[in-house]
Parts: C-alpha cells; structure tokens; sequence
C-alpha cells in the first residue's frame, strides 16, 4: 500500500490529549493528528524519527498527520485505519489466504452492535468473518504484542468472533504488524490478561489467528509474511 498523499520526515516532540502529537519539520514545531488510540507503549521517545502525512482536506481540523514513528531502527506504523484496507487488498489479489471464496466486503454489520472488518460471503460454503488488529508493540527482540493497553472492544470481538465460528461460519483475528523487526507475535499477557483469556476461549471455538510482518518507509506500507504464534 502506497501513501497516497505527501510524506514529511521529522521528529517527535510530545503526545498530548490522547490524538494530539507536536512533531519538528524542517525546524518547525507542527501539531499532528494520532490515528491511533492505544498506549504507543516505548515508541514516544523524544527526538525519534517520524513519517508524518501532509493532509489534503479542507475539512480535517489539523493539517497533518502521524503515520510512523522509528523505534530499535525502523519505522512502525501508527495508523490504525490502513490494515483493513492492507488485509483487504491482500486477500482479494490472492495474496494472503487464497483459498477464501466468495464477494468480499468492507464493514458489515455483526453480533451485538459491531461490525465486522471484512466479510466474505460464501453461498456455496461457509461465511468468512475477519477481524484485523494493528500491532506495534516490541517490547523484546524480535517479539510483537498486542495489545499495549487494555482493551474492552478487542475482548468483545473475540467473543462475538467466537460466536459466529460456533454456528458454523469460518473466522479469523489477522493481527496486522506495522514493522519489520519482529518474527513471533505473542498476545500481551501481563497488560490485559481479560483479552489473553478471551483469545484461548475464540481458539477453542474455531477462532483462528494469523499474524503478518510489515515493512514501512516514507513511500507506504507493504506486507511481508506470516509470522510464528506463540501460543503459550
């Protein structure tokens, strides 16, 4: 996936008020908007390197947008609103689980009140339900976790995940990892033991779980491979 809109280079300077990120460029201390609702737990170091997007909407009520941040030497996607469309592109150029058939769709409704990042509607087979988390924490070499805070809105999906593979249908968590330097993906224990929990019941219940590395510089985002699980 390409950036599609003008990539500035600079630093970080501070996180406030959850979406707000004063960065430096070219000298100039700008306020960026944070696309990214979890704890960036280790990443907001001052003076690390960012990947910041120049915005092209009259409407946006900032001009400029967080997309990575350099942490142990590459750059980790922030953006938590690119995976679905990275995944989505994946699956329908047959790049990631080719064997899937059936009209794919974005954003359908589900469960209780939720709606399902991708669907795949199979009337010859089983229905395909697809949750895709964005996962930059990488607290040990080589390790990616999710998540890196506590998360109310995973465990509901993973149990509404769970439900849908009970009456029959095919479901998948995809954990979409925005960086290079990883090659285990293990679920954060210790940070949200409800969602650690939560995961093995979806396991039981047919969940299955993917993880995939990504390589992200200043011209976008590009999917690598599956990554080993760790399922202790």
């Amino acid at each position: 996936m390409k950036f599609k809109e003008k990539i500035l280079e600079g630093f970080f300077l501070k996180r406030y008020k959850r979406f707000f990120v004063d960065v430096i460029v070219e000298g100039n201390v700008i306020t960026t908007y944070c696309p990214n609702t979890g704890s960036l737990r280790g990443m907001l170091n001052e003076k690390a390197r960012v990947l910041v997007t120049k915005v092209d909407n009259p409407k946006a009520k900032l001009n400029y947008r967080l997309e990575a941040i350099k942490h142990n030497g590459v750059f980790v996607g922030i953006n938590t609103s690119l995976p679905n469309g990275i995944i989505y592109e994946a699956i329908k150029g047959k790049k990631i689980l080719n064997h899937l058939r059936g009209e794919i769709k974005k954003e359908v409704k589900y469960g209780k009140n939720s709606r399902v990042d991708i669907f795949i509607d199979n009337p010859k087979g089983k229905n395909c339900f697809i949750e895709v988390k964005s996962v930059t924490l990488s607290r040990l070499k080589g390790l990616s976790e999710f998540p890196d805070a506590k998360t109310t809105r995973g465990s509901k999906h993973l149990i509404e995940l769970g439900e849908m593979s009970k009456q029959g249908n095919d479901c998948y968590l995809i954990y979409l990892i925005q960086r290079k330097d990883v090659e285990i993906f293990s679920i954060a224990k210790d940070i949200d033991e409800e969602y650690y929990e939560n995961s093995i019941i979806a396991k039981n219940n047919g969940v299955k779980f993917i993880a995939f590395s990504c390589d992200v510089s200043k011209k976008g985002i590009n999917l690598i491979k599956q990554i080993k699980i760790n399922e202790n």
